[in-house]
């Protein structure tokens, strides 16, 4: 099950795992997009399953992970992807949209966990993959409320990999730099110099250009294979660099 999984980087999870013969449910806000994505990758039911999910609402949550389970028989693993950028430093930040960053981000990875988690015992063990991001490891100004959810990832990916690791349960997230997303493309048409703040991203990754969500995908079946069989508790950064080279002032 990816969460998010219509768009950006969840879709590109969504097709990577399919292209490697996983059958995928798919949750987003967007129930029409996932919809259409399920059928463009083989049909409702057969490799694909979709459901408008808000990630924020419980019984929306539980609803589609039993519904995953019905249609597929079980439960392996499990992508808590689905998040939101709402800017403002600590100061300005209102309490709506501290609310808002803290109920889909945060609240949704638990949800997805809190439900995903028996079936993951059920079936003798699985894998949960959960999105953080470099903003969990390092300051940026101006994004108060997304960089708390993203470092309190962190922090509950590694509870959870002790706790659950005895029953094979292997918990781990992904910590990506600057991706070409939808999310990040409202950033840049808002801003007063999108060129600049392109630039500025560029320069402050080791590689000096922005990653692709095919990328992050790739890091993400990976953690969810056999492969990654003895990784728990890890946060993999996907980030061309930006942590070992420093930030630039900006966000990601």
């Amino acid at each position: 099950m990816v969460t998010g999984g219509a768009a950006g980087i969840g879709e590109a999870i969504v097709v990577r795992l399919v292209e490697e013969g996983a059958r995928v449910a798919i949750a987003d806000i967007d129930g029409e997009r996932a919809h259409g994505l399920a059928e463009r990758l083989g049909g409702q039911g057969e490799k694909t399953l979709a459901g408008r999910v808000d990630v924020s609402v419980l019984p929306e949550v539980a609803d589609f992970v039993e519904r995953a389970v019905r249609t597929f028989g079980r439960l392996d693993g499990i992508v808590n992807n689905a998040g939101v950028a709402v800017p403002g430093s600590a100061e300005n930040i209102s309490e709506a949209d501290w609310d808002r960053v803290m109920s889909v981000n945060l609240k949704g990875v638990w949800a997805g966990m809190k439900y995903a988690i028996p079936h993951l015992r059920a079936a003798g063990g699985g894998s949960i993959v959960n999105m953080s991001s470099v903003q969990g490891l390092v300051g940026f100004p101006g994004w108060a409320g997304y960089a708390a959810t993203k470092g309190a990832i962190l922090s509950l990916t590694q509870q959870a990999a002790v706790e659950y690791g005895p029953e094979h349960i292997r918990v781990n997230c992904i910590a990506p730099g600057t991706i070409m997303t939808p999310m990040n493309q409202r950033i840049f048409e808002t801003a007063p110099d999108p060129q600049g703040l392109i630039a500025s991203w560029n320069s402050s990754h080791a590689l000096h250009r922005f990653g692709e969500s095919s990328e992050v995908a790739a890091a993400t079946a990976f953690l969810l294979s056999d492969d990654a069989s003895f990784v728990t508790g890890s946060c993999l950064r996907v980030d061309g660099g930006l942590t070992v080279l420093g930030p630039s002032g900006e966000a990601s």
